[in-house]
């Protein structure tokens, strides 16, 4: 296997406290009160769309829904970078991939908006996240974002490779659906925003991971 792909919140980075203090401005904007940080974390791997379902039980098909969308992504741009860490062993595995010679790159849903500032902000020895990844691709690369595959194949384009090549690793349903989409091996992270309704054990994923060092032992499942 010579090319791993991540998600990018709740794969490679903590990134819910951010999320979640956006939530809070907003729901604190509109008279309503913050939501404590646990209640936050396991959907904050949904974007927007599950955040606002969260917070203020809205939908897409409501008539509030886009305007609310806007505002939050405003007031998430006022905070994005404030917190992002590397989870738990992230950086340990990167650093793995590296002095195994394997390629590695970033696919997440986010808009390129925060994602290249939120990378930039995140360390990684002497540069950052930005820097040392194969690639980039965010969900707004694409007419269609995940669980398309367009932006995996995008990822393969940039980095000369073919899907049969690739795993691609994620925390949510969509990032299975979208690896095997574009034809690529997928892994489950299990240590990343999952909650307790998620039933990752059945979204057709090659193999699941407790930790980021497990991703090491399980390479062989896409060879």
């Amino acid at each position: 296997m010579s090319v791993v792909l991540f998600d990018l919140d709740g794969t490679l980075v903590d990134t819910a406290h951010d999320l979640g203090l956006a939530l809070n401005m907003q729901l604190t904007r509109h008279g309503k009160s913050p939501l404590p940080h646990e209640r936050i974390w396991p959907v904050a791997s949904h974007g927007t769309r599950g955040l606002l379902e969260l917070g203020f039980a809205i939908y897409p098909d409501d008539s509030q829904f886009e305007a609310m969308r806007l505002e939050y992504l405003d007031l998430y741009e006022s905070v994005y970078t404030q917190h992002p860490l590397f989870l738990p062993g992230i950086a340990a595995l990167l650093a793995a991939l590296d002095s195994k010679g394997i390629k590695w790159g970033i696919v997440t849903n986010k808009p390129r908006r925060f994602s290249v500032n939120l990378t930039k902000a995140v360390k990684l020895g002497d540069s950052n996240l930005f820097e040392r990844a194969a690639c980039l691709l965010c969900g707004d690369d694409a007419p269609q974002p995940k669980p398309a595959p367009d932006t995996l194949l995008m990822a393969c384009a940039q980095m000369q490779c073919q899907a049969e090549q690739c795993i691609y690793v994620g925390d949510a349903e969509r990032d299975v659906q979208a690896g095997r989409a574009a034809g690529m091996k997928t892994v489950v992270a299990l240590f990343g925003y999952l909650a307790e309704t998620d039933r990752p054990r059945e979204w057709g994923a090659d193999a699941l991971i407790e930790t980021p060092a497990a991703l090491l032992e399980n390479l062989s499942c896409c060879d």
